[in-house]
């Protein structure tokens, strides 16, 4: 590969657990502290068993997509991925990419203001709603604009506010009550009817790929780093479905099943302190999110697939153009989307986009039966997530492919 980091003007300021927060950031966003309700609503006994048992299979994706990220040192991820398939796959994979983050990121601003209006309601409706995502999505992307160094610090301190108190709330949970839960299997059918809303929770382990070109020995740290992370995750998650299983009666954690657990283990203040933990959950995922999604620009730009102007590095070695368009598309469409819809859209999408990130790996090692094996399988899941979506994700999918086609076009005359 002639993928030198020598060629990058951005400066190589993340290590080895800054790519890992950057890659958790990702995973945990909204997903987690809505999802146990709903699973354990739906499967009961067996819900915690989902979490490990989609976690093996999202392996089944990283496993292959962290190989692909040993070959390359340039930011932009998919944009390099696709390259071997000719500038147009390119294009669309970084497309599809940045508009399935930017309709993540959208979906987790509209989750951070309700949670926010738990301590100020006025925040909850009208103007108080609008102002709260705007000022957050403005102060996220200004840290990003200021030097990806401070963006990683500001990354550490939410990490640390998200992650410590989850775990201690299961772990809490389960040493006060010991797990007693009855497992019935689903059948298949119920698991595919779910299987994009539980892979939602793990979507974003990419996170950090996107930024290679900021990062130590990316070829070496940026696989580890997505493994252990996706791994730990998966971890984590079990823990607290399993004590929300254990704690709680089907029903009856209605819109915001953790804080409804936290109030019974830990009271008023459990409650409390568990409604902060999700602001700033959300909060890490969306400046994660603006740090890596926004060099998939800055890359389509400096390879002339796109505009020069998004390839613009500023006086902090940041791709400032890039961070302000991607602030502003997020914010105008958090103030009109909806999370479940954005939820489904962005993992549909990703599942393309992890595909053609796969397909390239035989290229890059040879197409030896192992190599072939590994990326088939990693192709396999992406296609059957990718076949449980509605025909409405569909059609919003096409309708976005059918733009990225235009945008190309108009882009090569």
């Amino acid at each position: 590969m002639n993928d030198q980091p020598a060629e990058e003007p951005l400066k190589r300021d993340i290590g080895f657990l800054g790519s890992a927060f950057l890659s958790f950031n990702g995973l945990v966003g909204a997903g987690i502290f809505v999802l146990p309700g709903t699973l354990f609503d739906r499967f009961g006994g067996f819900s915690p068993l989902l979490f490990p048992l989609f976690g093996l299979l999202f392996l089944v994706i990283a496993v292959p997509f962290a190989r692909v990220t040993a070959h390359h040192a340039k930011s932009g991820g998919p944009v390099a991925y696709a390259a071997p398939f000719g500038p147009f796959v390119s294009f669309q994979a970084g497309w599809l990419y940045y508009v399935a983050r930017v309709a993540a990121l959208a979906a987790n601003a509209t989750v951070f203001a309700t949670y926010l209006a738990s301590f100020w309601p006025w925040i909850g409706s009208g103007p108080g709603r609008a102002s709260a995502i705007v000022a957050m999505v403005a102060v996220t992307s200004w840290i990003n604009v200021i030097g990806v160094r401070r963006a990683i610090r500001w990354l550490d301190l939410l990490t640390l506010l998200k992650a410590a108190p989850l775990l201690l709330l299961a772990l809490a949970a389960l040493a006060s009550r010991p797990p007693s839960v009855a497992i019935v299997s689903p059948a298949l059918s119920e698991l595919e009817a779910a299987a994009l809303l539980i892979l939602y929770a793990f979507v974003g382990f990419e996170n950090s790929v996107v930024s290679a070109g900021e990062t130590r020995e990316p070829r070496r740290t940026i696989p580890r780093a997505l493994v252990t992370t996706v791994i730990a995750t998966a971890a984590l998650y079990t823990l607290v479905q399993l004590a929300y299983a254990t704690w709680m009666a089907p029903g009856a954690g209605g819109e915001a099943p953790l804080v409804a657990l936290a109030g019974r283990v830990a009271g008023p203040a459990g409650a409390a302190i568990l409604t902060a933990t999700v602001v700033f959950s959300l909060m890490g995922n969306i400046s994660g999110g603006i740090t890596s999604a926004t060099r998939v620009t800055y890359a389509l730009g400096r390879d002339g697939l796109a505009p020069a102007w998004f390839a613009r590095v500023g006086r902090h070695a940041t791709p400032v153009n890039s961070i302000l368009f991607m602030g502003l598309l997020t914010t105008l469409l958090a103030l009109s989307g909806s999370f479940v819809w954005l939820a489904v859209v962005s993992t549909l999408a990703r599942m393309f986009v992890y595909g053609l990130a796969i397909a390239s790996l035989p290229k890059l090692e040879g197409f030896r039966p192992p190599i072939l094996a590994l990326a088939g399988a990693g192709l396999a899941v992406c296609a059957w997530a990718a076949a449980q979506s509605s025909a409405q994700s569909w059609l919003t999918l096409l309708a976005l492919t059918g733009s990225g086609i235009v945008l190309f076009l108009i882009r090569r005359r």
